[in-house]
C-alpha cells in the first residue's frame, strides 16, 4: 500500500473520531464511534484465551472496521435505524470499499461478507461483542442520559448474539445484575404522609 492510499484510508477512518453514537461515557460526554470500535476490539483481545478455536486476530480486525460505514452516515441509535438507513450505510460503504487498494478491497469486502453472514464463529463473537460493548458503556453512562425506553433496551439488548457462548451469555448476566442495580438505586421510593 502506498502512503498516500493509507493515508486516504485514514482520513475516512478519522471521521469515527468525530462522529458520536447515542450513548454518553461515564465523564458525560457523548461516545464516539472510535471508541466504541477500539473497546469492542480491546474485548475480543482480551477474550483470546476464553475462544482457543476461533481466529481471535480475525475478530479484532472485524472489530477494528464493523462500523466505518457510519463514517459516511454518522451512527443511528438502534431503536431509530430504518432497513433505508441500513441500505444507504452499506451502499456508501461498499461504494468506499471499491475504491480501495486491492489487497485492502479484498480483504475489507470479505470480512464484511462474513460479519453480514454470521455464519462464522468469527463473526457471531465479533457481533456478540459489538452488542455488549454497547450495553456495557450504557452503564458507564449517568443514568440521567437514558432514555425511558432503554431501561428494558438494556436488559434485552445483545441476549440473542451471546446466546450460542457460556462466557459471553455470563458477561451480559452480569451486565445485566448492574443494571437492575443502577435501576433500583435511580428510582426513589414514594414517601407517604
Amino acid at each position: 500500500m502506498s502512503p498516500k492510499d493509507l493515508l486516504e484510508i485514514l482520513a475516512v477512518a478519522e471521521k469515527l473520531k468525530c462522529n458520536t453514537r447515542h450513548c454518553y461515557t461515564s465523564s458525560g460526554r457523548h461516545e464516539s464511534v472510535a471508541e466504541h470500535s477500539w473497546r469492542t476490539a480491546l474485548m475480543a483481545m482480551l477474550l483470546t484465551e476464553a475462544f482457543p478455536e476461533a481466529d481471535m486476530n480475525k475478530v479484532i480486525r472485524m472489530c477494528l472496521i464493523h462500523d466505518l460505514g457510519e463514517a459516511f452516515t454518522g451512527d443511528i441509535p438502534t431503536f431509530e435505524k430504518t432497513q433505508a438507513h441500513e441500505k444507504e450505510e452499506e451502499s456508501r460503504l461498499n461504494a468506499w470499499v471499491n475504491t480501495l487498494p486491492e489487497a485492502q478491497q479484498r480483504e475489507f469486502s470479505a470480512l464484511y461478507g462474513e460479519m453480514e453472514e454470521r455464519q462464522t464463529l468469527e463473526a457471531k463473537i465479533y457481533k456478540a461483542l459489538d452488542r455488549l460493548e454497547a450495553v456495557i458503556q450504557h452503564n458507564e453512562s449517568d443514568i440521567s442520559t437514558w432514555l425511558p425506553l432503554e431501561y428494558d433496551l438494556q436488559l434485552t439488548y445483545g441476549e440473542k448474539e451471546v446466546a450460542f457462548s457460556p462466557i459471553l451469555s455470563a458477561i451480559k448476566e452480569e451486565n445485566n445484575r448492574i443494571t437492575r442495580e443502577k435501576i433500583a438505586n435511580a428510582i426513589k421510593p414514594c414517601e407517604y404522609h
